[in-house]
């Protein structure tokens, strides 16, 4: 083909693709914020794409400076210990901490005993698989009235089988466990390991640590918290930090320094090997330093503050259309999920048309039927950059959408209306027999 057709194919395809630098991305957990183009800037330099992974180490001496200090820098955030940056995306970190719990049970001689994993009921779904990935067994530990997890299930589940618990704080609901001491105190008396998810850490950044309310190992999610691009797979980055205990079992190589030199450390007498080849995905862990260096501490304290604000005035708005619901406590951090049932019951119309419609003002849809213990869920994070106008044009797409479900409801059910590709049909479209990974070229007619 020639140059002006790729070009143009190209361009028009970028003009039917919604992206975080046009507009608004509610997706709950998921943390769809800005990224700044300061970060951009310090990664598109001729100084990084030159170098390669298998130079000699007196070569890369700024890029292993870098590293290092982003190390530091995530481990004074988290209250770790030592922080490795080699797994490519928050799911391997996840594997990478469970390893890290089963490495440590092997050690102590004791891991055929300990080969359940707790987890609470409102988990992201990557826990239970990462858990079931390093051979552990699931175990749920439900919720409570309040949303948060149950103390006296977790006391009747924990127990010399009991590997460790893996949760986020706050929870997926966006509620913070105000009982996460006693927590970490019940899994620690029963001999296991607790395991921060660092999904929603843009709600606490800066204010308070998961190494201080009793965490062992800690992932976090680069493209979240530390505003690298996110979504289209990759390349993402899951940096784990552990507690000085657990530093042993970290994957090689680490990046050390001696007060002379920076180098690739290999002595970790009981790593758990290598997650991926080298030293991570170098780019986005340099968006990221340069994200944390603009900033301050300071600076992303505010972000954290900024975060919950827009949440809970988003949240208010929309429930004072009095069309939604609210399961559990109304105090939330940085998400919040509402409850579509009522208008189901009443007009037919379900969260995921709501949804569906409101692609027709512009605005990417929130996560819904998530977490599964919320029926008709939406969930819904307005991270620190979005301005007062993208809140209130957010609350009023979903309002306006819930309103046109009992006045007009066909127009919701068929929503999208104004979109490039109209209402597709879910399940097929993910059905591996009919979903469609190649673009064959139209016969040109000249």
């Amino acid at each position: 083909m020639s140059e002006p057709e790729v070009i143009r194919h190209f361009t028009r395809l970028s003009q039917e693709t919604y992206a975080v630098d046009l507009g608004t991305y509610p997706l709950g957990s998921c943390t769809m914020k800005y990224n700044p183009k300061i970060a951009e800037a310090a990664v598109q330099t001729h100084k990084l794409e030159k170098l390669h992974p298998e130079q000699e180490e007196s070569t890369v001496q700024g890029i292993l400076a870098l590293l290092y200090n982003l190390s530091q820098n995530l481990a004074e955030i988290t209250g770790m210990s030592k922080i490795t940056l080699q797994p490519a995306a928050g799911a391997q970190g996840e594997l990478t901490g469970v390893l890290i719990i089963r490495a440590f049970h092997q050690e102590q001689g004791h891991l055929q005993d300990r080969q359940e994993m707790l987890i609470p009921d409102s988990a992201h779904g990557t826990n239970p698989a990462s858990a079931a990935m390093a051979g552990f067994k699931v175990v749920v530990i439900p919720s409570d009235s309040e949303g948060m997890v149950d103390l006296n299930a977790l006391r009747e589940a924990v127990g010399p089988k009991t590997a460790g618990l893996m949760i986020t704080n706050p929870n997926t609901l966006g509620i913070f466990e105000k009982n996460i001491l006693e927590i970490a105190k019940i899994v620690h008396e029963a001999g296991g390991l607790l395991y921060y998810d660092g999904a929603n850490l843009n709600a606490i950044l800066g204010k308070v640590r998961p190494g201080d309310m009793g965490f062992d190992i800690v992932h976090l999610n680069i493209h979240k918290t530390f505003a690298t691009p996110h979504g289209g797979g990759g390349p993402g980055a899951g940096p784990v930090g552990v507690i000085k205990r657990l530093e042993r079992f970290l994957p090689i190589p680490l990046i050390g320094y001696n007060g002379k030199k920076y180098f690739f450390d290999y002595d970790v007498d009981q790593s758990i090997g290598k997650i991926r080849s080298f030293n991570g995905n170098i780019a986005v862990l340099v968006r990221a330093y340069a994200y944390i260096i603009s900033l301050g501490m300071r600076g992303l304290e505010t972000v954290a503050e900024t975060a919950v604000l827009n949440t809970n005035y988003l949240l208010t708005k929309i429930l004072s259309s009095g069309y939604f619901d609210m399961p559990y406590t109304k105090r939330r951090k940085h998400e919040f999920v509402i409850s579509a049932k009522r208008l189901v019951e009443k007009t037919g119309v379900r969260g995921i048309d709501i949804a569906k419609r409101i692609l027709d003002f512009g605005i990417h849809s929130p996560t819904i039927y998530f977490p599964q213990i919320v029926e008709e869920a939406m969930m819904i994070e307005a991270p620190e950059t979005e301005s007062l106008e993208d809140l209130d044009a957010l609350a009023a797409a979903i309002i306006s959408a819930a309103s046109e479900a009992e006045s007009n409801p066909e127009i919701v059910k068929s929503a999208p209306h104004k979109t490039s590709v109209r209402r597709i049909d879910e399940v097929k479209a993910s059905h591996p027999k009919t979903i469609r990974l190649r673009w064959d070229t139209p016969t040109m007619k000249r």
